[in-house]
């Protein structure tokens, strides 16, 4: 019977629930160029409008995996994870968690993203890192991963093709807020990554995606649900982002950050919760410790001992970095030709921070971009952010700013400083909200 793609549309419009196969032929075909961008857009407003079911997310998730190539890590000797977090402000973790694991026998073949929105993105970090390839050939991100452990880079164009074409669809036809089709195009790249385990950061709060807890809960059990159907073992974090994780925002800024924690030199409390407890969880789900307590014993070692730093160090130069990337940062990030402190408004508690507004913030000052064809200036942003609950007056500090010009600066000040609210106490948010284990 020949496959009709306005069938499987209308089926969906109506609320029908797909059977695996129809969905199956649609993705396959959409990759092959037999169903119409059009024809996709239709399929995804009908999603976004009448949802689909697990068994539907599971099959459109295996569909978009196996649009293009499966990465098989059969000759490595130890476990093959990854982590994905659903994007923030200031959430430099990746830049530390990859190593740290590869630091404990565990291999991590990282397939991250850039900038979307207010966030921003693992691979615009490392594109602030002289030479640094975020798009080597598959033969060299094997040596890497082999080698040095881990590899961070970006999405190639054999891994779930569907997803980078469906999705650009989506950006433009309003259907991106959909919890099936953000499942989906998540996973679908992890799969096809060829991974063991996978430990999801699913961000919560003013400067995530899903701002209310409900929803964030939402995504993570859909995530989790999903991934674990389609074979994957996953569990996921819902962590706080009602303010900055790290006390850095933008690239160049995020990476001296990064670098700083590995080193001990500073380690923002928030973010060493945060990236070790995603480390630990990832370290008993491979069976790499024993127990909960084990695990977090584990990573902390890996990170105290300098043998994080070292694979870092090893990553970057490995994927055409200086090789003395870490002992001499200062030469190798180039600063912004304007840094100077941004102050308090007056006198009071911080209470609330819109982090949104501090991503378009630093989206302002050049390091983000406002369309996807922007280029980007890696020296530009923020640091020493203060976070909720600090006491201030018009004389503190509350930021440091790094822009190009001083038109940029004075416009992303004001973008920065109406994101703090001052009050006379701030709510207590819990950084890791909830935990939600892999699924049987």
């Amino acid at each position: 019977m020949v496959f009709l793609p306005q069938e499987v549309i209308l089926k969906k419009r109506n609320g029908d629930a797909l059977p695996p196969e129809d969905i199956a032929q649609f993705i396959a075909g959409f990759a092959g160029g037999t169903v119409s961008h059009a024809q996709a857009a239709a399929f995804a407003m009908a999603v976004y409008f009448q949802d689909m079911t697990m068994s539907e997310r599971v099959a459109l998730t295996l569909a978009m995996r196996d649009s293009g190539t499966v990465l098989d890590w059969s000759d490595l000797d130890g476990p093959v994870a990854d982590k994905h977090s659903t994007g923030g402000v200031g959430d430099n973790v990746s830049l530390m968690l990859a190593p740290i694991l590869a630091a404990i026998g565990i291999f991590v073949p990282m397939i991250s993203g850039r900038g979307l929105g207010h966030t921003g993105g693992t691979l615009d970090k490392f594109d602030a890192i002289p030479g640094y390839s975020t798009s080597p050939d598959n033969a060299l991100f094997r040596k890497v991963v082999r080698e040095a452990g881990c590899a961070i880079i970006g999405q190639t164009a054999d891994l779930a093709p569907a997803d980078k074409t469906l999705y650009a669809i989506r950006d433009v036809t309003g259907t991106v807020e959909s919890i099936s089709l953000i499942t989906a195009s998540i996973l679908s790249k992890k799969l096809a990554a060829g991974l063991g385990a996978l430990v999801l950061d699913v961000k919560t709060g003013s400067g995530a995606f899903m701002p209310t807890l409900d929803r964030s809960r939402d995504l993570a059990r859909s995530l989790v649900d999903v991934a674990n159907g389609a074979g994957l073992k996953t569990s996921a974090l819902i962590t706080d982002m009602n303010e900055p994780l790290a006390s850095a925002a933008g690239n160049g800024l995020e990476v001296r950050n990064a670098v700083d924690f590995l080193t001990g030199k500073h380690q923002d409390a928030r973010l060493k919760e945060v990236t070790l407890a995603l480390c630990a969880e990832v370290a008993a789900m491979t069976g790499t410790a024993s127990s909960a307590a084990a695990a977090r014993e584990l990573v902390e070692d890996a990170l105290d001992s300098g043998r994080a730093t070292e694979r870092f160090a090893k990553m970057v130069a490995a994927l055409g970095g200086p090789t003395n990337f870490v002992e001499h940062m200062d030469t190798h990030l180039a600063p912004a030709p304007i840094i100077r402190d941004v102050f308090a408004t007056g006198q009071g508690t911080i209470a609330a921070i819109d982090t949104r507004g501090v991503g378009m913030a630093v989206v302002a000052l050049g390091g983000g971009r406002a369309t996807p064809t922007d280029s980007i200036d890696y020296t530009v942003g923020f640091d020493r952010l203060l976070g909720l609950g600090t006491s201030v007056d018009a004389g503190t500090p509350i930021a440091r700013i790094h822009a190009r010009d001083e038109v940029s600066a004075k416009g992303a000040e004001t973008r920065f400083k109406a994101a703090y609210r001052l009050g006379d106490a701030a709510p207590a948010f819990p950084l890791i909200a909830d935990h939600i284990a892999p699924t049987a």
